[in-house]
């Protein structure tokens, strides 16, 4: 079994874009939490069920939680994204094909981490209106797009790797 080739990629101006609402996202949903656990009662909603409604509550500290896995994410992408030749594809790289393929996984990543971001931001920050009593739950809306959020950005990109020949 041959190594996969080592390149350097430039980024397009997609990645670029992506990684500057990555950044600019992550800054938000720290300043978010930082509003949410100032502003929001000692107990607050830490589970909600498939429907939306809180199912357990606890420390207003379990808030904090949140953007602390979101960050150790969003540094993992970054890495994996400086190491596209760790990551498993479903054809065979060649030195031909690896750039192409190394820029749909990087650019899949970037699109993974922008989702992730936005979803832990959006649970911070209905989790604070839970909690306030602005609103009863997050909604029967929350699941799809949560999942819609996760799978359409996988989706696509693999689709359009395993159509590349090589």
């Amino acid at each position: 079994m041959n190594p996969k080739p080592k390149i350097e990629l430039t980024l397009s101006t997609l990645d670029r874009s992506l990684e500057l609402f990555s950044n600019i996202l992550l800054i938000v949903m720290w300043l978010l939490t930082i509003f949410v656990f100032i502003k929001s009662p000692t107990i607050i909603p830490t589970h909600f069920n498939a429907s939306g409604v809180p199912n357990d509550y606890g420390n207003k500290n379990s808030v904090l939680l949140l953007p602390v896995i979101a960050t150790f994410i969003f540094f993992v992408i970054i890495w994996l994204n400086k190491h596209p030749h760790l990551l498993n594809y479903g054809t065979t790289i060649t030195v031909d094909s690896a750039r192409k393929q190394y820029a749909q996984a990087t650019t899949l990543l970037r699109f993974l981490k922008l989702g992730i971001l936005i979803i832990f931001t959006l649970l911070i920050l209905l989790t604070y209106l839970t909690s306030t009593g602005t609103i009863s739950n997050l909604g029967n809306w929350f699941l799809p797009t949560l999942i819609v959020l996760m799978l359409i950005p996988v989706a696509i990109p693999i689709i359009i790797s395993l159509k590349m020949k090589g």
